[in-house]
């Protein structure tokens, strides 16, 4: 469930008073999603989300991820459009947190991922790539590389209890990893968090991505290598190289990629898998009895990693 914080029906009519976007017809909590609060709003003149923002994103990013939406939907990118108060800030205050409303995006996302999702899915990260030039802002990737070991050391003392032998192999990979992690290749904006459930299709194409709470300015085949973790296994340690292939095929037939970036994939890779491994086991180990919401197994990801850590090349994946 993500809505841990609730809003009275007083609250939300002297909140909708800020907007022009009608009168309210319907209201309801989100279930699907982690880190803020989300609601479906219905008024007389459509449909929205409305979102309110939880301790763990910092209130400071916030232009940023709105800006970025804003400037993304500017140049044709199907995502949410944060809609601006009658003051013109797309920012306002409900319940004790900052809140925004976005446009609603019709279709569902894929809860069993097929062959045919891969290929609109990289084409429709290049365009989000290339659509996020000439933004005006930036924004530090706060789970980059230089974050990783400080994770890993929050979790080391109670590594072993998910797997034997599990903090040492974790330092060890990620030791490997930061050595070897690429300079100088494109950078730019990033979803860095594209997973099935930020996807929408209706009618077998992409109508939209959504979620951009983890956007930030980073390498542009480190998204890529997100994504090849998150749709491209049949089982978290068996590569379905057709559909890796479809995805990179995609990607490349909007902004072809270049030999150093292809060269560099499997580290990539490497990194896309331990950042979600170190996150999930952070929160695994770290989980509230009365959590709101049931922390991922990091295994998962474990066993994805051993296998970007068994191949030789960006032949693996496809290309």
């Amino acid at each position: 469930m993500a809505v841990y914080t609730e809003v009275t029906d007083e609250a939300l009519s002297a909140f909708l008073t800020l907007y022009d976007i009608g009168t309210l017809t319907a209201f309801r909590g989100i279930a699907e999603g982690v880190e803020n609060s989300n609601y479906a709003l219905k008024t007389s003149a459509g449909d929205f989300i409305l979102t309110l923002y939880e301790k763990r994103v910092n209130k400071e990013d916030l232009p940023y991820f709105l800006g970025l939406m804003e400037h993304l939907r500017e140049r044709g990118l199907s995502c949410p459009l944060p809609v601006r108060g009658r003051d013109g800030r797309n920012l306002q205050e409900l319940a004790g947190k900052m809140a925004a409303i976005t446009t609603f995006l019709p279709g569902v996302w894929p809860r069993q991922i097929r062959l045919e999702h891969c290929a609109p899915l990289g084409a429709a990260l290049a365009r989000l790539h290339l659509a996020g030039e000439g933004f005006g802002m930036t924004r530090r990737n706060g789970l980059g590389p230089e974050a990783w070991g400080p994770l890993l050391e929050k979790s080391l003392p109670q590594a072993d209890s998910v797997l034997g032998g599990l903090g040492a192999e974790l330092q060890g990979w990620l030791g490997r990893i930061q050595a070897e992690w690429p300079q100088g290749l494109p950078t730019g904006q990033i979803h860095a968090d594209l997973f099935p459930d930020n996807v929408f299709f209706l009618n077998g194409e992409i109508s939209g991505l959504i979620d951009f709470y983890f956007a930030c300015t980073d390498i542009l085949a480190y998204d890529i290598a997100i994504c090849l973790n998150a749709w491209c296994f049949e089982t978290p340690g068996e590569l379905n190289v057709t559909r890796s292939r479809a995805l990179l095929r995609g990607y490349q037939s909007v902004r072809p990629l270049s030999s150093a970036e292809i060269e560099a994939l499997p580290v990539l890779a490497r990194g896309g898998a331990i950042r979600f491994l170190l996150t999930r086991l952070y929160d695994w180990l770290n989980r509230a009895p009365a959590a709101l919401v049931t922390p991922k197994d990091p295994l998962d990801y474990y066993r994805r990693l051993r296998f970007h850590f068994a191949v030789s090349g960006a032949g693996a994946y496809g290309l």
